[in-house]
This record gives structure tokens, C-alpha cells and sequence, in this order.
């Protein structure tokens, strides 16, 4: 892309990630769907965002309903399209936000697929005794352990753990939340917390290192997600699990765990880092017979042995 349209899309970006925190990776997304509107509205003639109106970004739903684009990706778009027609509001380059009129396609709701209880058992349950098999047990650990995203778990440092078995975590739009972790992510954090002493005294990766970061390669920079999804891919397949396993698998298991076990959906909601528990319900599930036990114990017409009235 380089057109006129360009640089009020970079001068946004700028904004989110300066004045909003967001992080590289949400920066990037957003970049990426606008470039994507950007695009085909320089096709369509817009020569300045002064002259974007609702009909144009109707012509753009057309032409990706057109092109077969998905209902996801173009909800994304369009979401992407508001908040920058808002800040160009704010800017004074618009008078309105032709985006809010323009209503967005229903998309079926499909629940994110997670692992049961037995199937984490055996993806987790291996001893390594390498030094990176070690670093990567304690990662998976932590993420199952405190449903992370793994943006979060990159960017997790050494001092954001402490000796009560919590961890200080930021998250989306640099919101810090503790959260706790369990006896097995402490035995592997111990491990891998010995391992990474000894790499930082070898004097090439002490050079080089982060000395903050918890997670770090064996040049001693901090790992990256893409890194951390690759580990997981291939520690699964070595595993040899029938499905394709990244680290969001792992957090949405955390979630329909702990949910399924406690029933309680604000403390999910608090440990996944939601701001609203419309996601924590759409992002999470219940199992049939858990609803049914809820429903059975909760109306009053579904309680069992109940006395007639006299």
C-alpha cells in the first residue's frame, strides 16, 4: 500500500501503541485490516479519508462478501474502520463516523475447541531433562496453569513471580492482574529457573541477554510468541497428539477447566484478563451435563422429590 490514504493509518497506529499501550501484536492487526480497507477504497476513487461515507464502506462489504472474505475477518475489518473513524473525528478530518451506520454481518458463534482434562494430562506429562525441554515444560506449565495469552507469557519477567505462587501479568492495553499458578508450574519454574542461571554465566549469552525476561533463548534474548507456538507445535506432535495444539488451546483448557469445575464465571473472567464477561461467555463453555446438574438443582420445577402444595 502507498497512497494518500497511508499516513492517517500509520498516525493511528502510532496513537494506539503510544497514548492506548496496545500491544505490538494488536498494532499490528489493526495495520493489517486497515491497509486491507485502505486498499480497495483507493480503488473505489477515495483520494482522502475527508470523503469516506457510510455508502463507500458498503461498497467495501459488497466487494468482500464479492471476493468471498469471511464474516470474521470482515467484522474485524469494519471494528478496525470505527476506531480509526473516530480518531480522524477527533482529528477534525471528519464530522461524523459513516462507519457507525453501517451494520456489521452476523457471524455463527462457534466456541473455541479446547482439550479435555486426560488430553492435557498427556501433552504436559513428559520429564525432560534437556536444558530447553525443561524451558519448555515450565512454559506450557504456566500457561495451562494461569491461562495466559502467549503474548503475555513473553513478556512476563523474573520479578513478576513470587514465593506465594503468583504472578503479576500484563495484559491487553498494559492492564496488570495476579494470578496464580499451580505446584506443577512451581516445580517447573524452579527447574527451569536453575537452567537459565547457568546459561546466563556463559559469557556469549550474558552479552546478549535479557536479564529480566523469565523466558529466554539460548542466546539469551527473549523468546518470542511465534517461538513459543513453533516449541509447542513440535512438543505435541512428538507427543504425538491427533490435533494441532498452540499456546490459545492451552488457555481456553485453563478456562473451560476451571469454569466446568467451579461454575464461576466472574473469576474466569478475572483470570482470563476480560474487560467484559460477554467474552469470558463466548470465549468459554460449559459441558451439557454440568448445565443440566445446574438446571436440575436451580428451578424450582426441575427439583426432584418436590412436595405437592396443599
Amino acid at each position: 500500500m502507498s497512497h494518500a490514504l497511508e499516513p492517517s493509518i500509520n498516525a493511528f497506529i502510532d496513537y494506539l501503541h503510544s497514548a492506548r499501550g496496545y500491544s505490538v501484536l494488536t498494532c499490528q492487526t489493526y495495520q493489517r485490516q486497515l491497509n486491507a480497507c485502505a486498499d480497495v477504497l483507493h480503488q473505489q476513487g477515495l483520494s482522502n479519508w475527508q470523503g469516506l461515507t457510510s455508502r463507500a464502506i458498503e461498497s467495501l462489504l459488497i466487494s468482500w462478501r464479492r471476493n468471498e472474505v469471511g464474516i470474521a475477518t470482515i467484522n474485524q475489518r469494519l471494528a478496525a474502520l470505527r476506531s480509526f473513524a473516530e480518531f480522524l473525528l477527533r482529528q477534525g478530518v471528519l464530522s461524523s463516523n459513516p462507519a457507525k451506520l453501517v451494520k456489521a454481518p452476523k457471524a455463527p458463534r462457534r466456541l473455541p475447541k479446547n482439550m479435555d482434562v486426560d488430553g492435557v494430562a498427556h501433552l504436559l506429562d513428559e520429564t525432560p531433562t534437556d536444558a530447553l525441554g525443561i524451558r519448555d515444560r515450565a512454559m506450557f506449565e504456566l500457561i495451562y496453569s494461569s491461562g495466559l495469552r502467549v503474548s503475555e507469557l513473553v513478556a512476563v519477567n523474573v520479578s513478576d513471580l513470587n514465593a506465594s505462587r503468583e504472578l503479576r501479568v500484563t495484559g491487553k492495553g498494559q492492564k496488570t492482574r495476579i494470578v496464580p499458578y499451580g505446584r506443577e508450574a512451581e516445580r517447573w519454574l524452579n527447574a527451569w529457573l536453575e537452567v537459565r542461571s547457568q546459561w546466563l554465566v556463559t559469557p556469549s549469552v550474558a552479552a546478549k541477554a535479557s536479564h529480566q525476561g523469565l523466558f529466554i533463548s539460548q542466546r539469551g534474548g527473549r523468546l518470542t510468541a511465534r517461538s513459543v507456538q513453533l516449541r509447542l507445535r513440535d512438543w505435541a506432535q512428538r507427543r504425538g497428539m491427533p490435533e494441532h495444539v498452540h499456546p490459545h488451546k492451552l488457555r481456553h483448557s485453563f478456562a473451560s477447566h476451571v469454569l466446568e469445575s467451579s461454575g464461576d464465571l466472574r473469576a474466569v473472567q478475572e483470570l482470563l484478563g476480560h474487560a467484559n464477561l460477554s467474552t469470558t461467555q463466548v470465549y468459554t463453555h460449559l459441558d451439557f451435563q454440568h448445565l443440566a446438574k445446574v438446571y436440575d438443582t436451580a428451578h424450582p420445577r426441575a427439583r426432584k422429590n418436590r412436595k405437592p402444595e396443599k
